[in-house]
């Protein structure tokens, strides 16, 4: 397509008829692959004399082809481009960068992010000298502009994938100094100078963020950028041309150049000026840095909060940055040191007013209710807010430097209550008093267990806070509630005195203002959780949860859900009556909270956290009420429709939520309906298609479907569950692709078809056994060599006979038995077993060896009898000692949980503050730590593989899925089987005992005496079980 034919289709794109439109991308969409396409979209881009519509249209086209098919996303994909056109494209995109309008170059920079995250440095060598070239050129905005995303590529890269970092740093950074040098010097300077400083700032940002490189430690090159940071942080933002509405003036260019300026500051200070966070190598740096620049950033940090006292103005994020690098420096004794002096006027006379309530808190308020509140439970809100940050800063001084600053700080709390209290209604500081109380609740940690305060606690609340529940002031009445929340965990010495905090919380629940009554459910949750006597909340159990869901209607706040769960768990059973109601009113806000997703599109979206609260809270209803199998009846026609949606592809981010509602569902219904079978194909699609990584969560209630519905699982052919389930086992297992921790509930499921289809299954003994046994040969891990060793055991046990003349067809009966011996008697180091570690691992293949005895001598030799006599034994003896260590264990944890009734104020920990400094803009850094940590975790859940000794835990079995052979005692199994063989051949069993030594002889006779002790421990409890049952 020429170029006067693709800017006509380019206009048609944007046309009011949908049918234009629409044959406009179908155009577009059959010449995108042809030579030269992109090179035309460019040039239309770039063309001034074209209409401004559509060269955007011309951008958003090629952003989106680019990233579509730049670099291909498949090892075996074929080029979409041609080596000459991206060649083109390469050139000419730097050249236009910095020609085109704001509007486009935010598209074309969309476009080099991905061309560069592709080709630099392999196939894009040229880039650096393009650069190098362009910073000492007059127009460098375009090579700064090119260089961010450069430096932006390496930004949370570390180690070798770090390393083009040095030589970018090298080439450009003695140029970037240079720029710098001169536009600070630039009298009067204009915005475009704030747009080229803010540049450089993000690059060096980048070029920092993990690692400081080595050019940085030559101490003459780093002191000449700090002289030019700490130029930009002391120079006084210009005053002309500053926006008057501060929501513009915070992104304003100057203000923009301050916050990144302390941004990088507190970044060299926090993670590389820290004695204590350095290795030695980069120890002198630090020394270097506390030395020279600490005390003197301080200072500066400390002349912009001035600014704030005296009614200036300050951004929200240069301040929160600012009272971060203040906390930072508490437990510095040279920093506290320099802060001392101005201490006094920082805390009173600067943090506590940002504590206040202010007149932005005031026009929200009464603006925008939902606004106010959304930005109260924002933990977003929370990384740029000044007043979370002046919150950390007091809470970490009196958690540090507590022995002169607590008591000089709550004297002026107390003071400010005084006054407030002496005033009369028209002129209280009700502001005041709000900071006060903020301040009293964000200090409950450290006050709930230092005395004197801890023993005035009660006393504080009746006279201060509580007489703020009838305040005529909505915020302070918001504030009480969330401080009473506070210390709703306190020993209360008079109970009416904590009877009337509860009854003032759910009373806030009825306000008139929004804030309140969200506030208000809030510390219900803590006044839930600390109540001793439930009668307190019994009678107004109805109105109490009628409130819930006026509130749930309007607002979607995931700590709402929270607070209800809290009244599930602590109520249980009693639930029951409201179970339904609370069922379909959760459905119902779910329903609203998708909606608001879908139509917001943000991830983190309130909404959508809400809607997976609200099916946790659904699933703590069900699990409270798992003994009333009626209720699950009711709800069910509430939840199917939210089950069949979910399970799709537009369930992807609640389908863990999901699958426990299906569980609940499946298990403690009095039986599977028909609706609830119709999910069956949903999980199965989801598997074949993009939930292998909940295969585990699939696990349960396909377990239910085949165990608690097995006729139905059997002789359904329309679907034909049994064959879908083999079409998924078996796509699964031969998946070369598949890690082996991946399939690992592929066998457990053939298990439970084994154990749950005893004898109405052989024509799929053989195909089930064959993939085992083709996965077994290429499987490493070790835990899954025994789920697929389980297999063939639950297979014997099954049907022993079938089962070994299958393993003999397939040519592998030998190989089999002799690995699954060898892999009984492997032991780690530490002398335990390597294989086979859970309670139930050890008796399924005790099942399955005890079924072989039975075989007659022609499948299953003399020779052969004994090997799987003397292997039964030791692993019966094995299983033996696990289950009286597991009761052991039990017992001394019932005993510690009986020691262990403290409350909270007895048990409390000093390092209860939240981390200071965590920043927004250091999220990913935050995000890769918390996913480490999580990846940390999930290891540790993982059974241990052979050589790794000290991580294993013998008693952590996951035994809580019920299976019919957990009624099978495999004592008793194996003493009537060996009865039986005695009775059917008697010189077999002869030769066999003739065959033991001593040990296995004593080994035999302790099995069979423990086997009849468990006879008569069995047929007790069953007569105990079936008194009781009388009874009732």
């Amino acid at each position: 397509m020429d170029l006067p034919s693709l800017a006509v289709v380019l206009q048609a794109a944007l046309s009011p008829n949908p049918d234009e439109r629409k044959a406009a991308e179908q155009s577009l969409n059959q010449f995108q692959y042809t030579p030269q396409h992109l090179v035309r979209l460019l040039q239309i881009i770039v063309d001034n004399n074209c209409d401004m519509a559509v060269r955007q249209v011309a951008s958003i086209h090629f952003k989106n082809f680019i990233a579509k098919n730049w670099s291909p996303h498949e090892p075996d994909e074929q080029h979409k481009i041609s080596q000459g056109d991206k060649d083109l494209v390469r050139d000419h995109i730097l050249v236009f960068v910095p020609q085109v309008p704001p509007l486009l170059r935010v598209q074309l920079g969309e476009c080099l992010k991905t061309i560069i995250h592709a080709d630099y440095p392999e196939q894009w060598p040229r880039l650096l000298e393009w650069l190098k070239l362009n910073l000492q050129d007059q127009q460098v905005y375009g090579a700064l502009f090119v260089l961010r995303i450069l430096s932006r590529k390496y930004e949370f890269k570390s180690d070798e994938e770090r390393v083009p970092v040095y030589h970018i740093v090298e080439e450009t950074f003695p140029h970037l100094l240079n720029i710098f040098n001169k536009l600070v010097q630039i009298p009067n300077p204009s915005l475009e100078v704030a747009d080229l400083i803010k540049l450089i700032c993000k690059i060096f940002w980048s070029s920092i963020y993990l690692e400081i490189p080595k050019q940085l430690f030559d101490q003459n090159v780093f002191n000449a950028w700090m002289l030019l940071f700490l130029n930009v942080l002391e120079r006084p933002v210009p005053l002309e041309g500053q926006p008057a509405d501060p929501e513009v003036r915070k992104t304003w260019g100057w203000w923009k150049v301050k916050k990144w300026t302390v941004h990088i500051l507190n970044r060299l200070y926090t993670r590389f000026g820290d004695l204590k966070l350095q290795n030695p190598e980069n120890r002198a740096f630090a020394q270097m840095f506390q030395k020279s620049y600490a005390g003197k950033i301080l200072e500066c940090h400390l002349n912009l909060l001035n600014v704030i006292r005296v009614g200036g103005y300050l951004p929200d994020r240069v301040t929160n940055l600012i009272l971060q690098y203040l906390s930072n420096s508490i437990s510095k004794n040279n920093m506290y040191n320099l802060l001392q002096p101005r201490l006094n006027v920082l805390l009173f006379e600067i943090v506590f007013p940002l504590m206040c309530f202010n007149d932005n808190d005031q026009k929200l308020w009464e603006e925008d209710p939902h606004e106010y509140v959304r930005k109260g439970y924002d933990i977003i809100e929370d990384l740029y807010s000044p007043r979370t940050a002046s919150m950390d800063f007091v809470s970490e001084l009196v958690r540090k430097r507590g022995k002169e600053n607590l008591q000089k700080f709550i004297q002026f709390i107390v003071e400010i209550f005084k006054r407030y209290d002496e005033s009369p209604v028209e002129y209280k500081p009700y502001r005041q008093k709000d900071g006060a109380l903020l301040a009293i609740g964000a200090l409950c940690d450290k006050l709930k267990q230092t005395e004197p305060y801890k023993s005035e606690l009660e006393r504080m609340l009746v006279q201060h806070v509580f007489p703020e529940f009838s305040s005529p002031v909505g915020h302070l009445r918001a504030k009480a509630a969330w401080v009473a929340g506070q210390y709703a965990h306190i020993n209360f010495s008079d109970q009416n005195n904590f009877r009337k905090a509860l009854h003032s919380v759910v009373s806030g629940m009825r306000d008139p203002e929004l804030p309140v009554r969200v506030d208000s459910v809030f510390a219900l949750r803590s006044f839930v959780e600390a109540c001793r006597d439930l009668n307190e909340i019994r009678p107004i159990l109805p109105q109490l949860l009628d409130e819930f869901f006026k509130l749930m209607n309007e607002v979607e706040n995931e700590d709402l859900v929270f607070t209800l769960e809290t009244i599930v768990d602590k109520f249980g059973e009693e639930m029951a009556p409201y179970a339904l109601g609370l069922c379909q009113n959760l459905a119902a806000a779910f329903w609203r909270c998708m909606n608001t997703a879908e139509a917001d599109d943000e991830a983190d979206d309130p909404g959508a956290l809400a809607a997976v609260g609200c099916l946790r809270a659904i699933s703590t209803i069900l699990e409270s009420v798992s003994r009333l199998p009626h209720l699950f009846v009711q709800v069910e026609p509430t939840l199917l429709p939210i089950m069949r949606r979910m399970l799709t592809t537009d369930g992807q981010e609640v389908f863990e939520e999901v699958l426990e509602i299906v569980s609940y569902m499946t298990f403690f219904s009095p039986t599977i309906s028909m609706e609830m079978w119709s999910l069956w194909p949903l999980m199965m699609e989801a598997l074949a298609d993009w939930a292998i990584d909940f295969f585990p969560n699939i696990l349960v209630p396909l377990d239910n479907y085949i165990s608690r519905g097995t006729a139905h699982f059997l002789s359904c052919k329309e679907p034909d569950y049994q064959q879908s389930l083999w079409n998924m086992i078996s796509s699964i297992m031969s998946d070369k692709n598949m890690e082996d921790s991946d399939i690992e509930s592929a066998p457990k499921l053939i298990q439970v078809v084994f154990q749950n289809c005893r004898g109405q299954v052989d024509q799929w003994v053989e195909p089930y056994l064959r993939i085992t046994v083709e996965r077994l040969r290429r499987s490493e891990k070790s835990y899954l060599k025994c789920l697929l060793m389980q297999v063939v055991a639950d297979a014997l046990y099954y049907n022993a006979s079938l089962t070994l003349s299958i393993l003999q067809n397939l040519g592998v009966a030998t190989d089999i038995f002799g690995l699954w011996l060898q892999m009984l008697q492997q032991v780690k180091k530490s002398g335990k077993r390597a294989n086979f570690k859970r309670e139930h691992d050890k008796k399924v293949c005790c099942l399955g060896l005890t079924s072989l005895l039975a075989l007659p001598v022609d499948q299953l030799s003399g020779d052969a009898l004994e090997r799987v006599f003397k292997a039964t034994l030791d692993l019966l003896v094995a299983y033996k000692d696990q289950v009286a260590e597991a009761a052991k264990e039990e017992e001394a944890e019932d005993d510690d949980e009986m020691d262990g009734f403290q409350t909270d104020d007895e048990d409390e920990d000093d390092g209860s503050d939240k981390e200071m400094g965590v920043d927004a803009e250091d999220g990913d850094e935050a995000d890769s730590l918390r996913l480490q940590k999580l990846a940390a975790q999930a290891k540790s859940f993982r059974p241990a593989d052979e050589d790794d000794d000290d991580s294993e835990d013998d008693y952590s079995d996951d035994e809580e899925l019920q299976s019919p052979i957990d009624d099978v005692d495999p004592f008793i199994f194996f003493v009537d089987a060996v009865k039986a063989m005695q009775a059917s051949d008697p010189s077999r069993f002869q030769n066999l005992m003739q065959t033991l030594d001593f040990h296995y002889q004593a080994l035999a006779n302790g099995v069979a005496q423990h086997a009849e002790q468990r006879r008569a421990e069995i047929e007790k409890e069953k007569l105990e079980k079936a008194s009781a049952a009388t009874a009732s």
